[in-house]
């Protein structure tokens, strides 16, 4: 399943990644750095959104199984992390 909007930090405020991601028929969401001279419009609310998605994963990450990854398969990788997620969010 591809994304229909990517959102990132302004360190990845560039033209060759903006127009990379709209070749790929996706909407950029990413904020001009502040010494560029020629600006581009993104979507505000869609940015302050993305503070909650980085808070889950710093939260997912505090967990020790995760973070260093004890598990040697993928799945029972994920398996985890589908169970701490549902931790997370009772």
């Amino acid at each position: 399943m591809q994304s229909k909007t990517i959102i990132a930090d302004r360190g990845y405020s560039t033209f060759p990644i903006n127009n990379f991601i709209e070749t790929c028929e996706a909407v950029c969401c990413i904020p001009p750095k502040s010494n560029f001279k020629q600006s581009w419009d993104y979507d505000r609310e869609k940015y302050k959104s993305s503070n909650k998605i980085e808070r889950f994963f710093s939260h997912l990450k505090d967990k020790r199984h995760i973070a260093f990854r004890f598990d040697k398969l993928a799945s029972s990788f994920l398996s985890f992390v589908y169970l701490a997620s549902i931790f997370s969010w009772l």
